[in-house]
């Protein structure tokens, strides 16, 4: 639920469009408005607001840590550091260090920078050089006098969102630390992936909405205004995606991928490859908007002439992975790993006799987010990445593909990929702006 304040600030004119969680996509949805960057920067700054008051408190006694500390050098951030510069902040400056510290007994946490310059309003700076002209010894003299039974800080060999200490910061904080210190020091390694991968009311609010303007930029692509068929190729197609975001003032993070499947043909087709009546088109694409990222991948039939939908076996491929989806969202356990969702998935839809790939991720923050791996589309037999529990208040990308012989192209053997966002709220899990329900159709003329 959103708080009153929350919300009011949500209804103004200049609010991101706020829609309902819906498994049902609108197969061409209008282009949402786009905030101005002042407006977004705002916003940042509310959710960022949020998330200091309410994840980290919550993760940090989760986790039994008394003291958190992160830092970074200027364009080399910690990945989670970055997360938390204010809206109008691009990189840490010189040296930032952050320091998170719960004194116990419900209190609040502090949050302090010991660093020439803070982070908007959301952290004391308690570091003058002019006093201390040595910033690890002040960071030194700083936990001494709160004296913290754990002290995390990030190194991780496993995930390198909790793994942005570096050897030389390392050195030069242990150096400055007193010895009695140094085996209270912990790895913040879940700290940094509980931090990246929580979802805030407001965050939940605002998301579906970012969805919908990626699904608003694959309906113009996947049309006759962006497509002609006999003219167009993939690599046009492709471009003119990036175009799209980018005079939308957006960003992408990573290059869109638009590719073919053709009867006759093997694999995908791409690049130069001119489009024609009867291809099945295939993008994935994402896009990076109020720091949420997005990842979509959707399916379109170039219709012949004379056709009025896609053969029946392609449409029946799309249904086998609409299905496979669904067995893998009923498949999310809380507190269950990675591996461990991904085997049920696999069994479940192995039962059904159908013939399948999974390799979902989490999102938010980053593409890739922080979190437990299911499966991956080289490995499905479970990773060491995949051992990490699936935890409630966390947004996915439910991603897989099916595999089907199509008796209308000579039973030629078709891959179906599909991949929508979604959100678990540790009981079911809930698309956030719906899911491609049929292969959208595109006109041979």
């Amino acid at each position: 639920m959103l708080t009153t304040a929350l919300a009011l600030a949500l209804a103004t004119p200049a609010s991101p469009l706020i829609l309902p969680m819906t498994d049902v996509e609108d197969p061409a949805p209008a282009m949402p408005a786009i905030l101005p960057l002042k407006d977004r920067a705002e916003l940042v700054d509310t959710i960022l607001a949020e998330r200091f008051e309410t994840v980290i408190p919550a993760i940090m006694r989760e986790q039994g840590v008394d003291m958190w500390i992160l830092m970074s050098r200027e364009y080399f951030e910690d990945p989670v550091t970055r997360s938390m510069l204010d809206g109008k902040e691009f990189s840490a400056r010189r040296r930032t260090i952050l320091i998170f510290h719960d004194p116990g007994d419900g209190q609040p946490i502090e949050r302090l920078s010991a660093s020439r310059y803070g982070i908007a309003d959301f952290f004391e700076v308690v570091w003058d050089p002019a006093d201390q002209p040595d910033q690890w010894k002040a960071v030194a003299d700083l936990i001494a006098e709160r004296d913290p039974a754990k002290i995390a800080i990030n190194y991780s060999d496993t995930s390198a969102f909790g793994d942005g200490m570096t050897l030389s910061q390392y050195r030069l904080m242990m150096a400055a630390l007193p010895e009695r210190y140094h085996d209270r020091i912990t790895s913040g390694e879940t700290l940094s992936i509980r931090w990246l991968e929580s979802r805030t009311p407001t965050e939940l609010a605002i998301y579906p909405g970012i969805v919908r303007i990626a699904h608003a930029i694959i309906g113009e692509a996947f049309s006759n205004k962006v497509i002609t068929p006999g003219t167009t190729t993939a690599d046009e197609v492709r471009w003119w995606m990036r175009e799209r975001v980018q005079q939308l003032g957006l960003k992408v993070w990573f290059h869109p991928s638009v590719a073919i499947q053709r009867q006759g043909e093997e694999g995908f087709l791409s690049g130069d490859m001119v489009i024609q009546p009867g291809d099945l088109l295939w993008t994935d694409f994402g896009i990076t908007y109020l720091r949420l990222n997005t990842d979509t991948q959707h399916l379109a039939y170039v219709l012949k002439p004379g056709e009025t939908e896609a053969p029946a076996g392609l449409r029946q491929g799309l249904e086998n992975t609409k299905r496979t989806a669904d067995i893998l969202r009923q498949s999310f356990v809380a507190g269950q790993s990675g591996n461990q969702v991904l085997a049920t998935a696999r069994a479940r839809a192995a039962a059904e006799g159908l013939d399948v790939s999974i390799y979902s991720h989490p999102i938010g923050h980053h593409g890739h987010g922080a979190g437990t791996a299911i499966g991956f589309w080289d490995n499905q037999n479970g990773d060491p990445r995949g051992e990490y529990p699936v935890n409630p208040g966390t947004t996915w990308s439910i991603e897989l593909t099916t595999y089907a012989d199509v008796h209308e192209w000579g039973g030629q053997r078709v891959d179906f990929r599909s991949e929508e966002d979604a959100y678990f709220d540790g009981e079911t899990v809930r698309y956030l702006d719906g899911r491609q329900g049929e292969i959208t159709l595109i006109g041979s003329e």
